[in-house]
């Protein structure tokens, strides 16, 4: 029986001031304080942060002082009835990471970003969350020959390990992308993030955040890469997005470009109970650079409006009849039926 226990989370990011690589801010900056309590007005229960994030300056800041503003974090969280999903090191801003974190050719940076990555678990700790995303930003190259592909996985594996040991209950999240910023990433794809899981110190505490429109920039379909993680029990977070294919990372909306898709994304996960275990739904979206101020929030309220007409959509998937068709290989029946089903003529 298809059933759901959705939660949902958004990171403070997802409502920016509307810069990107071709252009300067075009809104002002909305205090995190605001967002949040935003965010609970409109129906999300998690929320996703860097590192910096929950913990501003975090550079110029010893363990304990970075401790305790992540308390203080929690204690506002609490107030909200929020909570946070997990804590990811932003390692692509910093001066020392231009050239990667994990896998930078030079041994100081790596250093510092594994120190990054230590104070984010000191602040998943502090917030209640067991969960350490890794988006691999700048782990690759910009140019071929700059590393060496064995060595820097080699570096990563040893990255992971180390972060792994620090803490014996984290889990590592590992969110890939096939490119942007870099050019080529050592872990593209979630079936390089399982391979890579196995050979970490403790497989069973690394898995895979999968988002929509890094599969869809892989040339892959975001519902298969869904199922292929479920069917390994290695799927512990989803970003859900749109994408018009293989441009740039767009972080569209949910849905507005690929609705059977979204159909098949939130069917796939609500046929194998994604949630049971407290997974979150996440929504990483932008709002488009031609968004006012005052609406700066209707991308994550429509996305979350599109999650939720494809759950009922799902609810309304007749198993029984689409199992005759199957029976009998009629798939130009199901592709009707389905499109029947999306434009509500079911």
């Amino acid at each position: 029986m298809t059933t759901t226990n959705f939660k949902y989370s958004v990171g403070p990011w997802n409502v920016h001031e509307g810069a990107d690589a071709f252009g300067p801010e075009v809104r002002s900056s909305i205090p995190v304080d605001a967002k949040l309590r935003k965010f609970k007005e409109i129906g999300f229960t998690g929320v996703q942060f860097h590192d910096d994030d929950a913990v501003p300056d975090i550079n110029d800041l010893s363990e304990d002082a970075i401790k305790v503003r992540a308390r203080e974090l929690k204690q506002e969280l609490d107030g909200l009835g929020l909570e946070a999903e997990f804590v990811a090191p932003r390692l692509w801003l910093d001066d020392r990471t231009i050239d990667g974190g994990f896998t930078s050719n030079s041994a100081e940076d790596r250093e510092f970003a594994i120190w990054r990555a230590k104070r984010s678990i000191d602040i998943a700790k502090e917030l209640g969350t067991d969960r350490l995303v890794l988006w691999l930003a700048r782990e690759g190259t910009l140019c071929a020959e700059s590393k060496d592909p064995v060595l820097g996985l080699q570096r990563l594996r040893e990255a992971a390990n180390e972060i792994l040991a620090y803490d014996p209950t984290i889990r590592i999240l590992i969110e890939p992308k096939p490119n942007e910023p870099i050019d080529r990433s050592f872990v593209p794809t979630v079936g390089h993030v399982l391979g890579f899981a196995a050979g970490t110190n403790d497989p069973n505490r690394v898995g895979a955040l999968l988002e929509s429109a890094h599969a869809v920039l892989a040339g892959l379909e975001p519902s298969l890469e869904l199922g292929f993680c479920l069917s390994q029990g290695k799927l512990w977070g989803v970003h859900l997005n749109d994408q018009n294919g293989l441009r740039y990372d767009q972080d569209k909306s949910f849905g507005v470009e690929n609705l059977r898709s979204a159909f098949n994304q939130v069917k796939v996960l609500m046929d194998n109970g994604y949630g049971k275990n407290g997974e979150y739904v996440g929504l990483d979206v932008k709002a488009m650079r031609t968004q006012s101020i005052e609406s700066s929030y209707a991308h994550l309220e429509n996305s979350l409006k599109m999650v939720r007409l494809m759950e009922a959509k799902v609810r309304k998937f007749n198993t029984e009849l689409v199992d005759r068709y199957r029976a009998a290989r009629d798939y130009e029946a199901i592709e009707m039926y389905v499109m029947e089903l999306l434009l509500g003529e079911q």
